[in-house]
C-alpha cells in the first residue's frame, strides 16, 4: 500500500470518527429544544422541508442518520438509526 493510500484511509477514518452523527449526540436531543441549539449540537443539517410552521429535517444518509421534526421551531420528536 502507497504512503497516499494509507493517508487517504486514515484521514477517512479520522474524519468518520468525528461524525457529529452518534449515539451520544442522539441521547443529547429533547423535545422542546430550540432548532438553534439542535444545529449547534449536530451541525448543518443534510437535508430540510416543511411548511406551516412544521419542517423536518435530517442529518446522515440512507443507513446512518438522525432525523427531527420541529414545530414552531422546537424540536416535537426524533428519530435515528445506525448510530454507533
Amino acid at each position: 500500500m502507497s504512503l497516499r493510500s494509507l493517508a487517504l484511509l486514515s484521514l477517512c477514518v479520522f474524519l468518520a470518527a468525528c461524525s457529529k452523527i452518534n449515539q451520544e449526540n442522539y441521547s443529547k436531543l429533547q423535545a422542546g429544544m430550540p432548532k438553534a441549539e439542535v444545529e449547534q449540537l449536530l451541525g448543518s443539517p443534510t437535508e430540510c422541508s416543511g411548511a406551516l410552521g412544521m419542517s423536518s429535517c435530517t442529518w446522515g444518509d440512507e443507513k446512518r442518520f438522525i432525523s427531527v421534526q420541529y414545530a414552531a421551531d422546537k424540536v416535537l420528536m426524533y428519530s435515528g438509526q445506525g448510530l454507533k
